[in-house]
């Protein structure tokens, strides 16, 4: 068994895929060719904001929001201490300070309820991320926001076709970015991703960054990054786009399935009534994780841990002095948290023994 199962996905959708990428081998326009525009116009779409633009990895959409922003040395940028590293090492390659605030004990995103703590005079923007497939409590958030003039960026690297009040993930903010790394639900062949802003200029500016600056040819206007998606990847992606949402409903199944037979006897994760979560993970809470882990890998389960350290006690950023930051949902949460195999192409059998061998593994 995969714990995401990439190939069964290939074969799937091998047909197009191949198609797609025997069309950009012929044409040999692997920088900049017009898979890539035709993607981001697609996506733009799919989110419903004006703009998107392709960028070689989500971190790398981050950072250049970051940067079209402005943010810099001397100033905080309030985000999740829950999350993979990429959300708060952005922050810092730009020379600002990540400041985090605690999750709420349900969904692990974000808690609204403690960023206006938080707020100083260098507050320049707020960093939420939509953990696992679920979005944040966004209406909470950008209402703290607008009291206080401050743009959101949704970290949106793990919820590519989410949506919250009706609303896709992507959309919920001024900016946002996602990434297409392979285990993502819309996932390429290698590292890719995807900004999303509604302002043309800062579309403009994020342009200019991922070709280092350039406004024309060897013509540098501001320090940039080589940031730019590869056509290959946008192919790919183009290739397996009509499928999204087909693969969106096969997670749903799959993540109902794991509720039915492991509710009440495991905490499941809790989906909020306004939100459609894409699961890019399916994370169950236990006790005495390692012991119950290695019962399961004895059975042929394989599983993942995201996240086993909070990034305010990564070794990192207790060298720069977050040793006194406390937020005690977070390192909970770090204890326990377990995730189990999820991709659209899981059997009800695949799930019915990894529901089986979770349930003797913690009896």
């Amino acid at each position: 068994m995969e714990f995401i199962d990439l190939q069964a996905q290939y074969q799937a959708l091998r047909q197009p895929i191949d198609l797609a990428i025997r069309e950009v081998l012929d044409a040999s326009r692997y920088i900049n060719g017009p898979q890539v525009k035709q993607l981001e116009e697609a996506l733009a779409g799919f989110v419903g904001v004006e703009h998107a633009v392709g960028f070689s990895s989500g971190t790398d959409a981050l950072l250049a929001i970051l940067m079209a922003w402005e943010i810099g040395p001397g100033d905080e940028v309030i985000t999740t201490p829950f999350s993979f590293i990429a959300t708060a090492e952005t922050i810092c390659l730009v020379g600002a300070r990540p400041v985090f605030v605690d999750v709420s004990p349900d969904t692990l995103n974000l808690d609204p309820e403690l960023i206006e703590a938080a707020i100083t005079p260098r507050t320049r923007a707020i960093m939420p991320v939509s953990l696992f497939g679920q979005c944040a409590d966004f209406d909470a958030i950008n209402a703290v926001a607008a009291r206080h003039g401050l743009p959101v960026l949704e970290d949106a690297c793990q919820s590519f076709g989410a949506a919250y009040q009706g609303r896709r993930s992507c959309g919920l903010t001024e900016a946002a970015a996602t990434s297409f790394f392979p285990a993502k639900p819309l996932g390429c062949y290698g590292d890719g991703g995807m900004a999303f802003v509604r302002d043309g200029e800062l579309a403009r500016q994020l342009r200019v960054i991922r070709e280092h600056g350039q406004v024309e040819q060897y013509r540098h206007a501001v320090i940039g990054i080589n940031g730019r998606l590869d056509t290959l990847q946008a192919a790919i992606l183009l290739a397996k786009l009509p499928h999204f949402e087909a693969e969106i409903r096969a997670r749903q199944m799959a993540a109902r399935r794991y509720a039915e037979r492991l509710e009440g006897r495991v905490r499941i994760p809790a989906i909020r009534p306004e939100n459609l979560s894409v699961f890019a993970q399916y994370t169950v809470r236990v006790a005495e994780r390692a012991t119950v882990r290695e019962k399961l890998a004895s059975a042929g389960i394989p599983t993942a841990v995201h996240y086993p350290t909070p990034l305010h006690r990564q070794p990192v950023f207790m060298a720069m002095g977050y040793e006194g930051v406390d937020c005690p949902v977070a390192t909970q949460a770090a204890q326990e948290v377990l995730s189990l195999p999820m991709h659209p192409y899981l059997t009800e059998e695949q799930q019915e023994r990894v529901a089986q061998a979770l349930l003797q593994a913690v009896a």
